[in-house]
């Protein structure tokens, strides 16, 4: 049981050299997009919820 846990261990270790880390710039850039696709995505959201909140009013009158 130790030397599977040791195995893994290594394997673990060796899979992380293999890591490529993305550069300052191309973190910048994917930072930007995430945080454009969640303003849109709220926006669209709100939208959403603001007519099916109307539209259940509209029901229940």
């Amino acid at each position: 049981m130790l030397e599977r846990i040791k195995a893994f261990f290594r394997e673990v270790k060796a899979e992380t050299r293999k890591v490529v880390f993305p550069g300052k710039d191309e973190l910048i850039g994917s930072t930007k997009v995430v945080i454009v696709s969640v303003i849109l995505v709220s926006i669209f959201l709100g939208i959403v919820d603001m007519v099916l909140s109307k539209f259940i009013k509209y029901l229940l009158r």
